[in-house]
């Protein structure tokens, strides 16, 4: 049980590098983290992969700063910070070594925090990692990712004009008028204020592009038993054309048709491949499967 954990109007929270995180703990047996993305909440895991997960795990996820019921906070969304935040969260949660589970940011959190803490995580399955050392390929006005948003948008009536078709807060801004696109919720429209607050009134969007201690060749000393798991068609493929190489301990999955949305797209597909890698009794080497 959590040392300073608390119940506010029934949502259980924890008081964790100075911030209330709000948290859900459900199953037994050893510990899996589930960190969520940018701009989304921990509902994300529990759709699917954490009721199959809980059948042989303690399965604990949480809306990062700013996300979901945790407190929004001017500042402090660097990768370092959210790592920070996590090893203060696993430490009033009791949690020595967990296996940790991000995707996209949630991903790229896990990461750093297994190159700063290597004792403290057991084993990381890392969904669509971006890496803000790898921001400059996204930035590139011919990343492939400009024409597959702006192709969501206009699918659902939005215009994009052509000069803005490379700015991503421009697009992160009428993304949220979208109905959503992936999973059982999909055609529903969003909770749209929220998250425009924390577009405009946080460093959110500055700070994920910080590199901080997570540079390309520290990539290369994570040695942490990794799970890389990306889509065949995901819009972050140059990132994982860098990691599957860089990372020195990793098992790397491509998954058939998915884009970047793999808990929502194919949480049954990955489930398995991730119940698979938790069940394997010996560190991972590099595979990708055809």
């Amino acid at each position: 049980m959590p040392r300073d954990g608390r119940e506010c109007f029934g949502v259980p929270k924890v008081k964790a590098n100075g911030i209330a995180l709000h948290y859900i703990t459900v199953g037994a047996g050893p510990d899996v983290v589930m960190l969520h993305g940018f701009l989304g909440n921990l509902a994300v895991w529990h759709l699917y992969m954490a009721p199959i997960l809980r059948r042989d795990h303690r399965v604990t996820t949480y809306d990062l700063r700013g996300h979901g019921y945790s407190d929004v906070t001017p500042t402090g969304y660097t990768a370092a910070d959210m790592a920070e935040d996590l090893r203060c969260f696993l430490d009033e949660m009791g949690i020595e070594r967990p296996i940790l589970v991000g995707h996209s940011f949630g991903a790229d959190i896990a990461m750093y925090f297994s190159l700063l803490y290597p004792e403290r995580v057991a084993k990381l399955v890392a969904l669509e990692p971006g890496l803000a050392a790898l921001v400059h390929l996204r930035n590139d006005k011919d990343w492939i990712g400009w024409a597959a948003w702006v192709a969501k948008l206009e699918e659902v009536g939005i215009h994009v004009p052509e000069d803005k078709r490379n700015d991503a807060e421009y697009l992160l801004q009428l993304s949220l008028d979208t109905p959503k696109f992936y999973g059982p919720a999909r055609g529903l429209p969003r909770n749209r204020e929220p998250l425009l607050r924390l577009i405009r009134n946080t460093t959110l969007l500055k700070d994920y592009e910080v590199v901080g201690a997570m540079t390309l060749d520290a990539v290369r000393t994570i040695e942490t038993p990794t799970l890389l798991v990306y889509g065949r068609d995901s819009h972050f493929i140059s990132s994982y054309d860098f990691l599957h190489e860089a990372l020195p301990n990793c098992k790397s999955v491509l998954l058939p048709g998915g884009e970047h949305f793999g808990p929502l797209e194919q949480p049954e597909l990955l489930t398995g491949h991730i119940l698979g890698f938790l069940r394997a009794a010996q560190p991972a080497t590099a595979l990708v499967p055809t």
